[in-house]
């Protein structure tokens, strides 16, 4: 979250006389109020994983925002709409069903087709270790082609605080995470040994 508050040029001195308006020290207390230390330490507290895969970037977007493509490497069952306000639905176990407790469900909150796709999590399965730390955090999954046949695909994580659920809870998505991006390039490297 971002405050953006606009001064007349006269006034972004920076005399004195101009630092005791009560604007500054209005505009001052609401940083402090908006922006308390924890959130502002949050920005050292985001996860990046980073990796090219070797696809085109229509495959790899496919990978990411289709059922079939959720399905052929991350989990046994998905339903995905994409749209804004859209949800993604994913069950890890074969057994189970995106409907069941321990399916996860993530609201899509923006997307910019081929470009980028954005959700957090609204649904976390039963048992997950970190029930109030989730609720705060998002994640951000960048595309771009570097070729006809390689796509970077970047994902970060942000939204973590300093208490000890969410330092924890980084630790876990800092490890399954780097799984993700490493069973999606093996994907795709399967798919091209097999031609």
């Amino acid at each position: 979250m971002y405050l953006f508050w606009f001064f007349p040029a006269e006034q972004c001195t920076s005399d004195s006389k101009n630092m005791k308006n009560p604007m500054w020290v209005g505009l001052l207390f609401m940083i402090l109020t908006v922006f308390p230390g924890d959130v502002l330490a949050q920005e050292d507290a985001w996860l990046v994983h980073e990796g090219v895969v070797n696809a085109s970037l229509d495959e790899v977007w496919a990978a990411f925002t289709t059922k079939a493509g959720l399905e052929s490497w991350m989990v046994a069952h998905a339903e995905i709409e994409l749209r804004v306000g859209g949800t993604m639905k994913t069950q890890y176990d074969p057994k189970g069903t995106t409907e069941d407790a321990k399916a996860i469900t993530n609201t899509i909150l923006s997307y910019e087709p081929k470009r980028m796709v954005s959700f957090k999590v609204t649904k976390a399965p039963l048992g997950f270790p970190f029930p109030n730390a989730i609720t705060q955090m998002w994640t951000v999954i960048y595309f771009e082609a570097q070729g006809e046949r390689l796509t970077r695909v970047r994902e970060v994580c942000m939204g973590f605080g300093v208490d000890d659920e969410s330092r924890k809870m980084r630790e876990f998505f800092n490890r399954s995470n780097a799984i993700t991006l490493e069973r999606l390039q093996k994907r795709f490297v399967a798919k091209d040994a097999a031609k």
